[in-house]
């Protein structure tokens, strides 16, 4: 394969499609690869407009992809909950684990304070520490008052040593400062970039996906968004829109007896962002949630799968800084000001539950479809989710 290195924001790359009006966010991507809907895959809720996490208002996402010579297939996700030019004001935060054989630092502090301050990366399993000194140095770079004390960057990883030189040291400090420091407000790409330039999901290949859904409470509509970096999936276990494909779709499985790696193994990391106001423990709640997304595309967990899910709620803005959140004064008040949040009622939380569920499942199939066969280290290759065939199938079931 041609050696290239791209260092793209998620956005960038859409060369052929610029100035394309006409171009559809729900069925293709910002480089002209098709979505999941594009290829008659259908899916419950509303989506956003752009049907990406970035439909979260102030979220921003960037990649670094790094695609050079026959053995490099890596890059970094930066995702700011709050954008890049406000990581200082911690937000509503909860994590799950579903079956821990993988990494997200910060957890411990998350499931103390339940808060998360600061940008969200993710990358391959051996460079998640270069992510963490990565965030870091970013914010050295261009918020240093908020370095002065400490900061617990978010940083997770799934393995890409099938397809990448996973030992090589290929991800840098400056690769993930890239990705920081281009992430925008547009809709996002999908598949192989940024940190899962080198992923594989059921055992085609994978990388990133996304999707949205809106919630409407009491006159005001949220938004709940999904993203993940799938790198997980047996093939065997492969359910699309409730089809069972493993079967039918059980060739061209080179992945199969490679024997460094269980079949089901590799990881799958979500986060969801929402506008909507919650509590931390209502975040956490959401986040175990990406877990029956997950099983709708037939996963069943394995063992030597890293499946961690991170869920934030970018309202309550200044709640939890120091001074917390900006009111009135009166009278009464004192030099120990409180905090106050506000919060949707626990009993009405079940249209946002089934918002990340509808977005995680989604967000898998958009992962797969975005993609092409890809090559890599010592020639191994990854096949592309085969388009044509899958449209046949959907097609002669749904007419049976």
């Amino acid at each position: 394969m041609s050696t290239q290195e791209t260092q793209a924001p998620g956005n960038e790359g859409n060369e052929g499609n610029e100035g394309n009006e006409a171009r559809d966010p729900h069925t293709t991507t910002p480089t002209g690869k098709p979505r999941a809907r594009a290829i008659g895959l259908k899916y419950r809720g509303a989506p956003g407009r752009h049907n990406a996490i970035t439909n979260v208002p102030g979220l921003e996402v960037g990649y670094t992809t790094l695609i050079k010579h026959d053995n490099v297939r890596t890059g970094v996700t930066a995702i700011h909950p709050r954008g890049k030019a406000n990581p200082g004001d911690p937000v509503a935060a909860g994590y799950h684990s579903l079956n821990g054989n993988g990494e997200m630092t910060g957890v411990s502090w998350i499931e103390e304070s339940g808060t998360c301050q600061g940008p969200i990366t993710i990358t391959n399993t051996h460079a998640v520490g270069i992510a963490h000194a990565g965030t870091i140095a970013w914010m050295n770079q261009y918020h240093a008052n908020l370095t002065d004390v400490w900061l617990l960057p978010v940083a997770a990883e799934t393995w890409d040593g099938y397809l990448n030189d996973i030992n090589g040291h290929h991800v840098t400090e400056d690769t993930v400062i890239n990705a920081l420091q281009a992430a925008t407000t547009d809709q996002p790409d999908e598949g192989s970039v940024g940190g899962g330039t080198g992923m594989n999901c059921y055992q085609y290949k994978g990388g990133n996906g996304t999707a949205s859904r809106l919630v409407d409470y009491y006159g005001t509509t949220y938004t709940v968004g999904v993203f993940l970096q799938a790198n997980f999936g047996r093939r065997a276990d492969l359910t699309l829109n409730g089809i069972q494909l493993g079967e039918e779709l059980k060739d061209d499985n080179p992945m199969r007896d490679f024997y460094q790696a269980p079949q089901g193994a590799g990881s799958v990391i979500a986060v969801v962002a929402t506008d909507a106001p919650f509590f931390p423990s209502q975040c956490k709640s959401l986040a175990r949630r990406v877990s029956l997304g997950l099983a709708r595309t037939g996963t069943i967990g394995s063992h030597s799968s890293g499946d961690i899910f991170l869920a934030v709620s970018t309202a309550n803005a200044g709640a939890f800084s120091p001074a917390g959140p900006p009111r009135a004064k009166s009278p009464e008040d004192n030099a120990k000001p409180y905090g106050r949040l506000e919060f949707i009622p626990w009993d009405a939380i079940d249209p946002f539950y089934a918002a990340v569920v509808q977005a995680t499942e989604e967000a898998v199939a958009n992962a797969l479809v975005a993609n092409d066969d890809m090559t890599g280290r010592n020639g191994h290759r990854s096949p592309a989710l085969p388009k044509h065939r899958l449209a046949e199938i959907l097609s002669r079931t749904r007419n049976a």
